[in-house]
This record gives C-alpha cells, structure tokens and sequence, in this order.
C-alpha cells in the first residue's frame, strides 16, 4: 500500500509558538473611540489602522515577529489580544461614551505583562513591548495609579510607552501620565503617524532582540 506522507501547511505568520518560533515584538494601541473622536478623526483612524498592516505585511521578518493588540476606550473593550500581523484583522471602529484612560493604560499594562509571561513560558524571546496612547481628550477617569504604573514600567524597561494627542487632547495631562514628552499629531494625520509606527516596528524587528535602537525620528506628523 503506498503511504502518504501528508505535509501540513504552516501558514506564514503563525501565532502557534511551535510553528513560529520567531522572536516577537508586541505592540499594543490604547485607542480613544469617545464621542468627541467622531466624523472625520474616527474614519481616519480606522484607514490609519490598515494602512498600519498593510505596510507590515510586506516586510517578511515583521509578518512573523510583530505582534499587535488593541484596546478601545470608552468604555473599555479588548478589541483584539496580540496575534501576528496577517492574523490581525480589526474591525471598523466606532465612537461612543467618554474617556477612561486611565483604566486602558491598567489594562494595556496587564496585557503586556500577561503576553511577556506566555513568551517566557515557551521559551520565546522578545523585544520591549510599545504601549502607544491615542487620544483627543482628557481622563474621565482616576489616572494618577496609570502615571504611576507607566513610571514604573519605563523605569524598569519593561515596555515603552507613547502618548499622542490629536487635537483637543490635554497635553498637560499627557505630560502626567507619560514618562517620555507626549507628542501632538498634526491634524489628522493618522497615516504618517501609522507609517512611522510601521517603520519603527519593522526596524526594531529586524535586530535582535536586546539590541538598542535608534528611534526614528517622529517628523512630518507631530508638531513637537
């Protein structure tokens, strides 16, 4: 009888571990979706967003290594937990209710810490994890637990965390809670953001892990 030797498929950018034992690089958006967001900054998120993948998916080492999660607020919602690029498909996102970042930034912390471990436990290594804040407003929540923790976190280098304001956000606040200088969009210029982000990610990706980067600079997008 002949015997079939079935091959299966791995598909590229696989989240399973055992297929894809590449290096990961999480990174995690804290996303304002309060009414305030709605019409023009909402609908240039979202394209903001794909355009985000759609640059990833042409790098091949990024495919495999970047992960990506997304947390909206408010209220809050996990709209997606980390997957790898060709397994991130987010949905169009909508506006509603007021701003509680600081529960998103307590939340976006846990889900870092939470990824970290599961990498540790299989043995997989991986780069310090972005925490990029977008908001166009200010808490409508208690905050300073958030300030403290993203203090602590920077401090110890467990992940790096970015806050970007769009227009009508409270830099002053931002200032607060961030350890690095928040930075203003300019406009609503979600795209350039997105594409530095890409950039970043597929530069920090393509290194070991552990290695010191230089960012890129932020320019073209930010008034800062």
């Amino acid at each position: 009888m002949d015997e079939y030797i079935s091959f299966e498929q791995i598909p590229f950018g696989s989240d399973n571990f055992a297929d894809n034992p590449e290096p990961r690089c999480p990174c995690i958006l804290l996303l304002d979706t309060s009414g305030s967001m709605g019409g023009m900054p909402i609908l240039q998120l979202n394209e903001g967003i794909k355009m985000f993948r759609q640059e990833l998916l042409q790098d091949a080492l990024a495919t495999k290594r970047v992960e990506i999660a997304v947390v909206t607020f408010g209220p809050v919602v996990i709209e997606s937990d980390f997957c790898t690029v060709p397994n991130f498909n987010p949905r169009q996102l909508d506006t509603t209710g007021d701003t509680p970042i600081g529960e998103a930034i307590l939340l976006g912390i846990k889900l870092v810490s939470k990824r970290k471990k599961e990498y540790k436990e299989h043995g997989i290594s991986y780069y310090k994890p972005w925490i990029i804040l977008i908001t166009d407003g200010a808490p409508t929540d208690e905050y300073s637990l958030a300030a403290k923790k993203v203090k602590e976190g920077e401090e110890k280098k467990s992940f790096a965390f970015f806050a970007i304001g769009v227009e009508g956000a409270n830099m002053d606040i931002l200032q607060q809670i961030s350890y690095r200088s928040p930075l203003k969009l300019k406009g609503l210029m979600f795209r350039e953001f997105f594409m530095w982000l890409s950039a970043s990610m597929k530069m920090v990706s393509s290194k070991n892990p552990g290695i010191a980067t230089k960012l890129i600079p932020p320019s073209g997008w930010s008034d800062l």
